[in-house]
């Protein structure tokens, strides 16, 4: 069942396994570091494009205190290139991790560890007596997530997570970049109709 991944950004896994999925930790990881080396460090990567002043220093600018421009635009071609080959094939790379770990977690999953200890519990909670007039919380039972689950939900996380970091990125991109596309979903489809006929 491992599915080797597309070679779109070097901070990917290079095949990915139900192991590497239900490694929460790892998976948890490499979002991070994704997530870090690209979208939180948006402004930094974008400053880096700007070419510095032809002219040179000029002293006299600093001769009167004036508002700073918030921020500079970055040349279209640049920031072109910096879309098409570090935002989108990152951001590709993790919306691949992340549907192939959401495939894993609707699959059934016979290696799970846990399998005969949660039998063993739901047994047990079946021979239970309840008398909730002696102890009112007897009749609570709170049976054992499969792993399965726990990777769904931690997913659906991941999946609202990067909803909110590419929204955050897009905009400051769409601000010094002067991007047309109205929203990151947008652009990120523009940018793979090309990738998806290759």
């Amino acid at each position: 069942m491992a599915q080797p991944l597309p070679p779109p950004s070097s901070s990917s896994p290079a095949t990915l396994t139900p192991q590497f999925c239900f490694s929460t930790t790892a998976l948890r990881d490499f979002l991070r570091i994704s997530r870090s080396s690209v979208d939180d460090t948006i402004t930094q990567h974008l400053n880096a494009l700007v070419t510095p002043a032809r002219a040179g220093f000029d002293p006299s600018s600093t001769s009167q205190r004036g508002a700073r421009p918030l921020s500079r635009q970055v040349d279209a071609r640049s920031c072109q290139t910096f879309k098409d080959n570090v935002l989108f094939p990152s951001w590709q790379a993790r919306s691949h991790v992340l549907s192939y770990c959401a495939l894993v977690a609707t699959s059934p999953d016979p290696d799970d560890p846990e399998t005969a200890l949660r039998e063993a519990e739901n047994e047990k909670n079946r021979e239970r007596v309840v008398n909730e007039r002696l102890d009112p919380y007897s009749g609570r039972y709170f049976p054992r997530e499969p792993r399965t689950q726990q990777l769904a939900s931690l997913i659906r996380q991941e999946r609202s997570v990067e909803n909110i970091v590419r929204a955050k990125t897009w905009r400051i991109v769409r601000e010094r970049c002067g991007e047309t596309a109205t929203t990151w979903e947008e652009a990120l489809g523009t940018w793979r109709k090309p990738q998806d006929t290759a």
